[in-house]
């Protein structure tokens, strides 16, 4: 087979015939051919060398992006504020019971009389000498006429006594009777007299008595406890009712004796009991001991007259102390984090600094800050739970009347 294709597909009549033009003719197809077979090559050869220079650059390029540092956003809009001072008003909490301020015990005063009416209720209002209960006053009554009796027996025998001893003296002079029988006649006069008291004591006892049928309220007040029966024969001395005397009412707050110097009498004291109600009541005592026990010592605080605070009720209090200065921040500032009180501080670069805090009084709405806090610093006003540490936020100017105690909110 010929080196050049081409000659192939010619008939073999005209080979021999070929002359000089043919044969260049030739020469430059298959110059052509073999120029057309090298391009290829040159252009991967070209590729090849043109990879690592785009390589390169891509790798230049990304080294200086990354030498170049990311811009960070603000995480929040806040606006701030700075401590304020204040005078706020000194309080001392504290908790007791709620008691009667003196309750009386009324009881029977006569022995072995049948209850016959009951005529008050546990919680009923009554007036010093109110008849809260009646006895049965027949037998009473039968002892007060017997005691009459014996009375008018008395005198008349006393009086004829006395009579016979005044004849006794007449006769002194004549000598008819002995000194003897005349100190007899005068002893006798002076016996008689004496029974005469003693009736007049018996009947005085037995009127007693019957005025003791009668179970009267010693002072005014309110009923607190009735154990009062009718029918009942009760003695001497059992209790019927009970009752809170002006039905005044006191709280009996425990204080520790550490605080007792900073309670005055007629200090005010705000009460609140269970029930919500809310009085103030003013101090009216201090207990002479403190408790070995618990070193607390017990602090009388009278109070008003309210329908929702009754005796035995527990409460709470606080005590006014006065005003004094101290530190505030809006409550909304306040971030609670693992049980800590922090705030968010403000630096010159816009990056917030948590710092933690002491918290005091809460007075409306803003907190005593006792320490942890300059009063020159700049804090979050709200949205501290939004922030972390080392945060970016942008601070939004705050309207020129605006009050530090009154932040702006704040936007995402």
């Amino acid at each position: 087979m010929s080196r050049f294709p081409l000659l192939n597909n010619l008939p073999s009549l005209h080979r021999p015939a070929l002359n000089h033009r043919s044969v260049v003719v030739l020469a430059v197809l298959c110059a052509l051919g073999a120029a057309g077979a090298l391009l290829p090559g040159t252009d991967s050869r070209a590729a090849s060398e043109a990879a690592p220079g785009a390589a390169a650059n891509g790798a230049s390029s990304a080294a200086s992006g990354a030498s170049r540092p990311a811009e960070m956003r603000p995480a929040l809009t806040v606006s701030v504020v700075r401590p304020g001072g204040a005078d706020i008003s000194a309080t001392l909490p504290a908790n007791g019971n709620v008691a009667a301020w003196q309750e009386a015990s009324i009881g029977a005063e006569s022995n072995g009389l049948r209850l016959t009416d009951v005529r008050v209720n546990v919680g009923d209002a009554v007036k010093a000498g109110q008849v809260l209960a009646t006895f049965a006053a027949d037998t009473v009554q039968a002892d007060v006429a017997q005691a009459r009796a014996n009375l008018m027996e008395a005198q008349a025998s006393a009086a004829e006594s006395l009579a016979n001893a005044e004849r006794a003296r007449t006769l002194s002079q004549s000598g008819a009777l002995s000194a003897q029988q005349i100190q007899q006649y005068t002893t006798a006069a002076q016996t008689g007299q004496a029974r005469v008291e003693a009736a007049k004591a018996m009947l005085n006892a037995q009127q007693l008595r019957m005025k003791h049928t009668q179970v009267l309220a010693p002072d005014s007040g309110v009923i607190s406890a009735r154990t009062a029966t009718v029918g009942a024969v009760v003695g001497a001395g059992t209790e019927l009712f009970r009752m809170v005397r002006k039905g005044r009412l006191e709280w009996r707050a425990e204080v520790a004796s550490s605080e007792l110097p900073r309670i005055k009498v007629g200090s005010v004291v705000s009460v609140t009991a269970a029930s919500g109600a809310q009085v103030q009541g003013k101090v009216r005592t201090i207990a002479p001991t403190v408790d070995a026990q618990t070193r607390n010592a017990i602090v009388y605080v009278d109070l008003p007259a309210h329908a929702d605070i009754r005796a035995g009720m527990f409460a709470r209090g606080e005590f006014a102390l006065g005003q004094r200065k101290a530190i505030t921040v809006p409550s909304s500032a306040i971030v609670v984090r693992d049980g800590f009180s922090s705030v968010f501080e403000v630096g010159q670069d816009g990056h917030v600094r948590m710092v933690r805090v002491q918290t005091g009084q809460r007075t409306g709405d803003v907190v005593e800050i006792t320490s942890g806090l300059a009063a020159t610093a700049s804090v979050v006003a709200r949205g501290g739970a939004f922030l972390n540490d080392g945060d970016l936020v942008r601070v939004q100017a705050a309207p020129p009347a605006q009050a530090a105690s009154t932040p702006q909110g704040q936007t995402r």
